[in-house]
């Protein structure tokens, strides 16, 4: 009969076997092994001798992805642990309490809160903090960043109240966790972790699942980036990302992954808490997400420590000869094993250790107080010993990024009410009963009197307390208290005027986009001494479409490993460069990936005390339309930098289509408090907005020693104008939003009169929208620059709010308008709602002309032809605006209509 795997193809068999015979009897064996002691035997011998391999001979692509649903670490290989246990048990049994306490003091009020994800995740941030991870002290002197630590949002009521106990928040301040209102940052505890309402304690935004798992991966990754260009060594530097199973499933988790391990960044670590719930519900109802996460992180080339089950597991292991429990266990599907969880002692016996005759013998030995010991409550995340060896053995991996899974039961300590139940999510407050017993099973000192009447209590075992001496005297030893964010103000000079001025002087006879206009601006400014080193240009792809390409060889772009092949275009000037010190992080098709980037560097100031200017460059569509989640993101971390959408407007992308037309960025974009919007029409306007922005971000600025946390978006354009020279007197109007570029030719004294405002490349329509409506119908026309609809919208919005104040203060728009003749006729590449902004302002008749609906591909005169914007189609507008003020005939406007042929 035929050999069954001699017949199987192998990829194999295309490399020459230099010893067949070899081959035949590692086979043969194998077969032998598999007749005496049966298949399971021969399958833990080829995995011991995979192991050998990897261990002694470190041949790449033979481990497994996925391993027994076991710990990674036996117990007898745990290091000792260093701590003392009882008082960091007592400490964290404080925090449990006061953690539940504070949330369910403040859904007395329908505020609500999270009490079920720290419970089960207590002693994780609690082993890290005793004992991994570093402070800020060294900031101060520049020194040294310490750790980044990225809090699981829903676990924010246990940090508080760790801070609560180390003296760094009070008790009024947890009574006001999710009251903000009525006063400024600082004034009541955010509900997750929000830098921009807690700045002095949260460095980063989490609570947005699956940003922060992207985040942590390029927050490690630009650590490597200012260490390998000499701007600060950070190598003592870990970044920390806590995150739930269920968090996993965000595509944003997992879009990074690769990155990290490609570039060994062995100086991040995953903890993802695997209490296998999501938010309503088991993660993987059917399935296992542990074991899933392993194969999905090992494929990645991520180091996995599976750290899964307590001490009391350990004797039944012993006795797992044959293998049946690890085959049970790896066998039962999550949401089953939650069921476990809540269930009697027979029920286990029958149907858990019922299904196999080896596990129905070894049952027999354990009592029923036992059985609930191992099901409820024996899982590694719950004893600090088995969480310490993790952490441990992650910190010690070397040339690879480690995650952590760690199985806990979520609601632990909370009571069978909240215990592994599927609407812990939805539960916001414990009652007085199960307080009781919450204190009970903690041995905490709390008399019955003071749970009588009246809201739990809050309780701190004193300032003196061996709990709280122990406490601080761990953080000190570790570098100060954690998470803790703080800036040290450090200025940048301003670069010196030649390269504005450069722009400010205009192209001559020479016609160059907006986006050309930006990149040599900022390749002039990455050459100044003092801040040219600071630029971080981010690119998700197509670095020359946006004419980056002369940036290649002076700046390179950044490689950890550097340039390992010869490219195929070194013999051209202009050739592709990586270098490990390269200053471009070009990202590859990523733009959620290159936002990551752009905002650890652009939190640089605070996160590492050294502010980088970061300037991250896209199709404009494809940035705020697909991230807008991150840049809210950015904006509550108090991120600086310049956002560039290039290639902007509805109809200057000729032939792309809908997909890459952009026309409503900018409203997206007037959302975002933090975020500075332009839309500049010429390459003087770029050079000033600029220069502003980098005075207003790197300081000093009147209202901010260290800075303003803003961050600017300039959209440019990829079609080539000439570029006048800059008037005189114009900065004000360029930054407030709106300036007079040209007025009207000389005209009759009884001509009609009308004003046309436009941004970004609608300049060039309705200048030559003002030559037809002299030429054509005798009517004079001012034409007007509005860099920034957001930011005349904004002022306005100051203005009407200082007013009901008493104040007497007349909007901008408003002054800069008053007395213009005619009516109002706004004009640009976006929808009409972006320059609508401001119609309420504007005392004259108001119209406004832009690019509603989805874009087309077509050449940029008949998509504009199309959507109503060509200079004929705005000389026919503003004849009806005329019309209806009785200023010209109704005629008229049908005449236009005829002779432009619309």
């Amino acid at each position: 009969m035929p050999d069954p795997v001699r017949m199987a193809h192998s990829q194999l068999d295309q490399l020459p076997d230099r010893d067949p015979e070899e081959t035949a009897e590692w086979r043969a064996s194998l077969d032998a092994v598999t007749e005496a002691a049966g298949p399971r035997r021969t399958a833990y011998l080829m995995r011991r001798a995979l192991e050998h391999v990897q261990e002694h001979i470190q041949e790449p692509g033979l481990a497994p992805l996925e391993t027994d649903y076991v710990n990674t670490i036996p117990t007898s290989a745990e290091p000792e642990y260093p701590g003392d246990a009882a008082l960091e048990a007592r400490i964290t049994a404080w925090n449990r309490w006061n953690a539940a306490a504070m949330v369910t003091r403040g859904s007395k009020l329908g505020l609500g809160g999270h009490i079920a994800t720290f419970a089960s995740a207590a002693w994780l941030y609690e082993t890290g903090f005793q004992h991994f991870f570093r402070g800020k002290d060294g900031l101060a002197t520049g020194a040294d960043s310490g750790d980044q630590l990225y809090i699981q949002g829903h676990a924010s009521p246990g940090i508080y109240a760790r801070a609560f106990l180390e003296g760094r928040l009070t008790q009024d301040q947890l009574d006001r966790f999710r009251q903000e209102a009525g006063g400024g940052p600082g004034a009541g505890l955010p509900s997750y972790p929000h830098p921009r309402r807690l700045p002095w304690m949260w460095e980063f935004p989490t609570v947005s699942m699956g940003l922060g798992p992207l985040s942590a991966i390029y927050q490690a990754r630009f650590n490597r980036y200012l260490e390998h260009r000499g701007i600060k060594d950070t190598s003592g530097s870990r970044v920390w990302a806590f995150l739930g199973d269920g968090e996993m499933d965000e595509p944003e988790s997992t879009a990074a992954l690769a990155l990290a391990g490609r570039e060994g960044l062995d100086n991040l670590t995953f903890v993802i808490n695997c209490n296998l719930q999501r938010l309503d519900g088991p993660v993987r109802p059917n399935f296992k997400i542990v074991q899933e996460l392993e194969a999905q992180f090992r494929a990645a080339g991520w180091n996995v420590v599976k750290s899964l089950w307590g001490q009391a597991w350990d004797e039944l292991f012993a006795q797992d000869t044959d293998g049946a429990l690890v085959r049970r266990l790896r066998a039962t599907p999550d949401a089953q094993f939650q069921t476990y969880a809540t269930r009697d002692a027979a029920y286990l016996r029958d149907h858990f250790f019922g299904a196999d005759p080896a596990l129905t013998r070894m049952s027999q030995g354990l009592s029923d107080a036992k059985l609930l010991e191992l099901f409820r409550a024996s899982r590694a995340g719950h004893e600090p010993r088995k969480v310490y060896a993790a952490y441990q053995a992650a910190v010690e991996h070397k040339g690879a990024p480690t995650v952590v899974l760690v199985q806990t039961v979520k609601g632990y300590t909370l009571g069978a009410g909240f215990e592994s139940r599927n609407a812990n999510h939805q539960m916001k407050k414990l009652t007085g009963q199960e307080f009781r017993a919450m204190r009970d099973l903690l041995d905490l000192p709390i008399p019955d009197s003071a749970l009588a009447d009246g809201p739990v209590p809050y309780w701190h075992p004193g300032e003196n307390s061996p709990e709280v001496r122990y406490l601080r005297e761990r953080r000190a030893a570790l570098g100060g208290p954690a998470p803790a964010r703080k800036v040290f103000p450090k200025p940048l000079p301003m670069p010196a005027d030649k390269a504005f001025d450069a722009l400010k002087k205009g192209s001559g006879t020479q016609e160059i986009a907006t986006t050309m206009a930006f990149v040599r601006l900022v390749k002039d400014l990455m050459r100044d001494k003092e801040t040219g080193r600071r630029w971080v240009p981010v690119v998700p792809d197509e670095a020359r479409t946006f004419g980056m390409e002369s940036l290649f060889p002076s700046a390179g772009l950044y490689s950890p490993v550097g340039q390992t092949y010869d490219p195929v275009d070194r013999d051209q000037l202009l050739y592709y460069k990586e270098a490990k010190d390269g200053q471009i992080l070009n990202e590859g098709i990523t733009e959620a990936g290159s936002l990551a980037d752009f905002t650890a560097a652009a939190t640089s100031y605070a996160t590492h005390g050294e502010p980088m200017i970061p300037f991250y460059i896209f199709y404009s569509m494809f940035g705020w339309q697909r991230t807008a989640d991150q840049f809210w993101a950015l904006a509550d971390q108090l991120g600086r930098g310049f956002v560039i959408g290039a290639t902007a407007g509805r109809t200057t992308m000729t032939g792309e289509g809908l997909q890459h037309a952009d026309g409503h960025s900018h409203l997206i974009a007037s959302t975002n408090p933090a975020a500075i919007s332009y839309d500049p029409a010429f390459a003087y306007e770029v050079a000033v907005i600029v220069k502003e922005g980098l005075r207003r971000m790197y300081g000093p600025t009147a209202t901010s020693p260290a800075g303003e946390d803003v961050f600017y978006y300039l959209t440019v354009y990829n079609e080539t104008k000439v570029q006048p020279p800059m008037p005189e007197g114009v900065e004000e109007g360029i930054l407030r939003g709106l300036y007079r570029f040209k007025e009207a030719a000389s005209a009759a004294a009884d001509a009609p009169r009308l004003q046309l405002l436009a941004s970004g490349t609608a300049i060039h329509w309705i200048l030559e929208a003002q030559e037809l409506l002299a030429r054509d119908w005798g009517v004079a026309a001012d034409v007007w620059s509005a860099p920034s609809w957001t930011e005349l919208r904004r002022d306005a919005l100051e203005c009407d709010a200082a007013r009901l104040d008493g104040e007497d203060r007349v909007p901008y728009v408003t002054r800069a308008l008053a007395g213009a003749p005619g009516p109002v006729v706004a004009v640009s590449d976006w929808m009409r709602a972006v320059p609508d902004q401001i119609a309420p302002w504007v005392e004259q008749d108001w119209v406004s002309i832009g690019t509603d609906g989805f874009g087309l591909s077509d050449t940029r005169e008949a998509a504009r032809r199309h959507f109503g914007v060509d200079p004929q189609s705005i000389v026919v507008q503003a004849l009806a605006a005329l019309a209806r003020r009785g200023e010209v005939k109704q005629e008229t406007v049908k005449e236009a209509k005829e002779r432009y042929g619309l």
